[in-house]
């Protein structure tokens, strides 16, 4: 018995040294559509390194904005409460009454 095909794969077209998956594979990676979306995809990192790096900028800018103007805000109003505070205190200790808050 003799097969007249031996030797060939069976269901090989003209590339009989390529698989179906590296057919496909080729004709997807040269499609047009995939060099539209490797554009796409490298504009959009683009972009968002961009929006990372001017948010970060802004970022800092409030960040130091903030430790420059608000934190002595903050430390002089907690000084004054201590300083009410320790008035009361004393006033108390010496037995007169605490001051009146005024009329609303």
């Amino acid at each position: 018995m003799s097969f007249s095909g031996q030797g060939k794969k069976l269901g090989s077209g003209d590339n009989d040294d390529m698989g179906i998956i590296a057919r496909l594979s080729r004709a997807v990676s040269d499609s047009p559509i995939t060099d539209v979306t490797k554009r796409a995809a490298s504009d959009a990192a683009y972009v968002t390194k961009k929006l990372l790096k001017s948010t970060g900028k802004a970022a800092w800018y409030a960040g130091t904005t903030f430790l420059v103007l608000i934190v002595p805000l903050i430390i002089e109003m907690d000084r004054e409460q201590q300083f009410t505070d320790m008035e009361l205190q004393q006033q108390s200790l010496l037995g007169s009454p605490p001051p009146l808050s005024p009329p609303k």
